[in-house]
């Protein structure tokens, strides 16, 4: 009998043999916007990828793209950062940060995490019977903190040279606010905990193309103390820990795993496959981010292929511990997903059906 899709990943996540390569392709709603109809007739050819997707019809004119997405539409967030957006799909930046000056540190208050998440209220109790639910389906049951939990979250409410200067300068003020984050987020930690997921994921961008954002002794100063203790209760449970990055990172790669990560989601070629080969595999399990800069948006189909064995075949194992996962944004054309898709299909069993040789 096939395994489900939570045991096969899992066993893929520990280098127990699974029987395929987890996989996911997502669509921003940018790409949607771009090519609307051309974008579904490709989706619909892939119900692997897209089990049970109907083309039906969303009306792009009157689409809402939500907080932060939508083009011309400032939005203040529940810790009072202002987001805005010129393109519609497109997460914006902030442009207003909230404690730009320590002065305001009195009258500013983080969000209550039982009550509202960063762009809305939350309901923890559908959370609860939607993980229920996931595990009736044989689906992974996964809970996480919301992309940007941490030193990113540094830079919205203070603005990044605020940021810096404090660390260089070690802003008394700074650890209040550190504080307070990890309060915030170790909050959310513990509902996932006592929801038994099978995964936490954690995820903030700390590379810039060919560097870290800050350098290591900063990040072990002012960033891994937090995530340790975050990540400590899912440790002590055996329980797998994803964490993504975009940029480059593999400065910070075992700052990271002594953090507690076991599945770690890098983006390919700003890295280096190389690179990603020498450093992670078979120590974590690589949630590969295939190329979204060049390849992917503006190569051929046949140098997608490519691309995507080259990674297959360096960074896989007949153990598992690779999945793939791939994000299409403007102005990658249907024909490129389609492309993106069908090698996601072609080597999903490359190294569990005998092609594979290590």
């Amino acid at each position: 009998m096939a395994l489900n899709n939570r045991d096969n990943y899992l066993r893929n996540a520990s280098f127990q043999y699974p029987e395929r390569m987890p996989l996911h392709l997502g669509i921003s709603n940018a790409s949607w916007d771009q090519w609307r109809d051309e974008m579904k007739d490709v989706v619909a050819r892939h119900p692997l990828l897209w089990p049970g997707f109907e083309k039906g019809r969303r009306d792009w004119d009157r689409f809402d793209f939500g907080p932060a997405y939508t083009a011309g539409e400032p939005f203040e967030d529940a810790w009072g950062c202002v987001w805005e957006t010129h393109v519609n799909g497109i997460e914006g930046v902030v442009t207003r940060f909230p404690l730009d000056s320590w002065d305001k540190w009195e009258s500013w208050q983080a969000p209550d995490p039982l009550e509202t998440a960063d762009r809305g209220p939350v309901d923890w109790e559908q959370r609860r019977r939607d993980m229920q639910a996931r595990r009736e389906q044989g689906e992974l049951r996964e809970g996480g903190l919301p992309h940007g939990f941490f030193f990113m979250r540094l830079t919205y409410l203070r603005g990044f040279e605020n940021l810096i200067m404090d660390m260089m300068n070690e802003e008394p003020m700074l650890w209040k606010l550190i504080d307070a984050l990890y309060e915030h987020n170790r909050v959310i930690v513990d509902q996932y905990l006592r929801m038994g997921v099978d995964m936490m994921g954690i995820g903030e961008d700390l590379g810039a193309q060919n560097t870290p954002l800050i350098s290591p002794e900063m990040f072990r100063r002012f960033c891994k103390p937090t995530y340790e203790k975050l990540l400590k209760p899912c440790v002590d449970r055996g329980m797998h820990v994803m964490q993504h990055s975009d940029g480059y990172i593999m400065d910070l790669v075992d700052d990271l795993i002594m953090a507690g990560v076991t599945i770690i989601n890098p983006q390919d070629l700003c890295n280096g496959i190389e690179n990603l080969r020498r450093e992670f595999k078979g120590r974590v399990c690589i949630r590969l981010d295939v190329d979204r800069q060049t390849v992917v948006p503006y190569g051929t189909p046949q140098e997608i292929h490519d691309l995507i064995e080259e990674e297959v075949r360096t960074l896989g194992s007949r153990k598992g511990g690779l999945e793939l996962i791939c994000g299409i944004y403007p102005p990658t054309s249907p024909e490129n997903v389609h492309a993106v898709a069908s090698a996601f299909e072609e080597f999903q069993t490359y190294w569990f059906d005998g092609r594979g040789q290590e």
